[in-house]
C-alpha cells in the first residue's frame, strides 16, 4: 500500500456503512494497515456481523461492531460520535431486486443516504466517500436511478453543507468480479447444478475490476479529494460471452464436467438491462479529468476558478484523447479471451 494512504488514514476515527458485504469488509481489511485510532463496522444483518466479528477477531481493539439500519436517523446519528471519515457502501444493489421492490431501493439508496449526510454534517465529519456505480450514468433502472440521484444528492450537499468544511464525494464502480451476487459466482453455481448457463445478448459488454482494485480506488479518493468529484477507475472491458466460454473451459473439468457439452442459451434482456455501460456521461465529459488510474469528475456547478484549479493540480491534467475510448464499453476494444483467462487465474477465480 502506498505510504501517502496509509499515513493519511493514520489515527484517524472511520466509520465503513455497509462493512460487512465483499467491498466495505474489504475497506476495513485495508484500513487496518493504516494504523487507524477506530474503524466502526455498521451494518444490519445481525449474522454478517457476527460473522465479520469472528473474520476480525484478532484486531478487536480497533474495530467496532454496529447493528443499525440507515434509515434511522438516530442510530446514524449516534455511530458517527467523533468519526472522522465516511465511507458508505450500504445500498440495494442488485438491479432485479430494485426492479420489483423499487420503495426499498429508494429509502435505502435515498432517504437512507441522506440521513447519512446530515448524520455526518451534525457530527462535524470531514469527509464521505458514497460509492456509486457505472449504472448511475444515462440509467434505464430503479438501481441505476436511486445511485444517479444519489450522487446528485451527495453533490448538492458542495453549497448547502453550512459553515462546515466536510468534502462529500462519490467513486464509480464497474462490476466487481467475484462480489456476492456477481456474475463469476453465478456461472459457477450454474454450471454446478446444470449444462446450461444463461446470456442475455452476445453482444453485452461490461466494466470489470477486481476487489482490491475496487477498494484501492476508494481509499485513494478518499486522500486526494477536495468535495464534490466523482472519482473512476479506468477499467477493462469484456465481452460477457468470452467470459463465460473462459470459466467453462477452466472451471468445468475441476467438477468433473465436460467444457463441450455446456450450452450458453440466449435470453430475452431483463428490465432495463444494456447491452452497453458508461463510465462518464456526454455532459460529464467536459468536466472530466485524469491521472494515470483515474478518471475524476469536477462538478458542474464548481464556479470558483481557484477551487477547480487546485482540483486538477491535485488530479491531473485534462481527459485526453485515447481516454476518450475508456468511458463507454461500445467504443472500447474489449479484452481477448487469453486475457481474460489470466487475469482469473490471477485473481484465483479459475
Amino acid at each position: 500500500m502506498d505510504k501517502n494512504i496509509k499515513d493519511f488514514f493514520s489515527g484517524k476515527g472511520i466509520l465503513v456503512i455497509g462493512g460487512t458485504g465483499t467491498i466495505g469488509s474489504e475497506i476495513v481489511n485495508q484500513l487496518l494497515i493504516c494504523n487507524p485510532r477506530v474503524i466502526r463496522i455498521f451494518t444490519n444483518s445481525e449474522n454478517e456481523l457476527w460473522e465479520t466479528q469472528l473474520r476480525f477477531d484478532q484486531y478487536s481493539e480497533k474495530l467496532r461492531f454496529l447493528l443499525g439500519d440507515i434509515r434511522d436517523y438516530d442510530r446514524v446519528l449516534k455511530a458517527m460520535e467523533d468519526i472522522d471519515i465516511i465511507f458508505n457502501a450500504a445500498a440495494i444493489k442488485h438491479v432485479h431486486i430494485s426492479e420489483y421492490n423499487p420503495m426499498e431501493a429508494i429509502t435505502v439508496n435515498l432517504i437512507g443516504l441522506s440521513n447519512i449526510i446530515e448524520a455526518a454534517i451534525n457530527k462535524k465529519v470531514r469527509k464521505i466517500i458514497q460509492i456509486s456505480t457505472d449504472k448511475a450514468v444515462s440509467p434505464t433502472t430503479v438501481m441505476g436511478a436511486t445511485k444517479m440521484i444519489g450522487e446528485k444528492l451527495c453533490l448538492s450537499r458542495y453549497f448547502s453543507k453550512g459553515t462546515h468544511d466536510i468534502a462529500i464525494s462519490c467513486v464509480r464502480f464497474g462490476n466487481v468480479l467475484g462480489s456476492r451476487g456477481s456474475i463469476i459466482p453465478l456461472i459457477k453455481e450454474q454450471l454446478r447444478r446444470s449444462n446450461e448457463i444463461f446470456l442475455t445478448s452476445k453482444e453485452m459488454r461490461r466494466f470489470f475490476m477486481s476487489i482490491s482494485e475496487a477498494v484501492e480506488l476508494v481509499l485513494k479518493a478518499a486522500m486526494v479529494s477536495i468535495n464534490g468529484e466523482i472519482f473512476v477507475l479506468k477499467m477493462p472491458t469484456v465481452q460477457i460471452k468470452d467470459l463465460m466460454e473462459v470459466i467453462v473451459e477452466e472451471y468445468c473439468p475441476t467438477i468433473g464436467k465436460n467444457p463441450q457439452d455446456i450450452k450458453i442459451i440466449e435470453t430475452k434482456p431483463k428490465p432495463g438491462e444494456k447491452f452497453d455501460e458508461e463510465l462518464v456521461s456526454e455532459i460529464e465529459q467536459k468536466n472530466c479529468f485524469e491521472n494515470e488510474d483515474m478518471l475524476v469528475i469536477i462538478p458542474s456547478f464548481d464556479f470558483d476558478e481557484n477551487d477547480i484549479e487546485q482540483k486538477i493540480a491535485k488530479i491531473g491534467k485534462p481527459l485526453s484523447e485515447e481516454s476518450y475510448g475508456l468511458i463507454s464499453t461500445k467504443n472500447a476494444t474489449p479484452l481477448t479471451k487469453s486475457e481474460i483467462k489470466k487475469i482469473l487465474k490471477y485473481l484465483k477465480f479459475i
